[in-house]
């Protein structure tokens, strides 16, 4: 007779083990260790409310430029600091900026997350991002989902697998980095 446990994973989802007898079957089910992250824009529209609740637990911390100059930018209490930003120049040098300010303050940006817009790269983005990568734990880039546009749930979309892949690269960067 085989016997099954079910296994919570993060993000609701769980998974079936199929066990040869009940000797085999988990006692305790160890939690999956689940980070939280701090995702934060480096402008308005970069995104970060549809990236935060993609990216599963995690603190929606608005766009940098929101804060007040003469405070540290934002403290993370360990957890992976997430930067988002658009693919344009203008966002390129936001993200320059905030990372500036963010290590000023103290803090490390884990990734930061290039969102598409639906239209090539330009250049000068493109060598901006280039140099900014190595200030960072990684860089990845989100390709624009026109359908994430059309709901108010970002979660209720099926993204397609460029999308899914992005997410699952800033999981990598980010596991193990949270700190007591």
């Amino acid at each position: 007779m085989r016997l099954q446990a079910l296994v919570a994973r993060p993000r609701g989802r769980h998974t079936l083990v199929h066990c040869a007898s009940q000797a085999d079957a988990p006692t305790s089910i160890p939690a999956p260790v689940v980070v939280e992250l701090v995702v934060m824009g480096a402008h308005g529209g970069a995104g970060t409310t549809t990236l935060a609740r993609l990216l599963g637990p995690s603190w929606d911390m608005g766009s940098i430029t929101r804060r007040q100059p003469d405070r540290a930018p934002f403290v993370t209490r360990g957890r992976p600091l997430v930067l988002a930003c658009r693919n344009t120049p203008a966002a390129a040098r936001a993200a320059t900026a905030a990372i500036a300010a963010l290590r000023h303050g103290g803090q490390e940006v884990a990734v930061l997350v290039v969102v598409g817009d639906g239209g090539p790269e330009p250049r000068d983005a493109t060598a901006r991002f280039a140099l900014l990568a190595d200030r960072t734990g990684g860089l990845v880039r989100m390709p624009f989902v026109t359908s994430l546009r059309l709901v108010d749930d970002p979660v209720s979309v099926r993204l397609p697998a460029k999308a899914q892949a992005a997410l699952a690269a800033v999981h990598d960067l980010t596991r193990g980095q949270l700190r007591p």
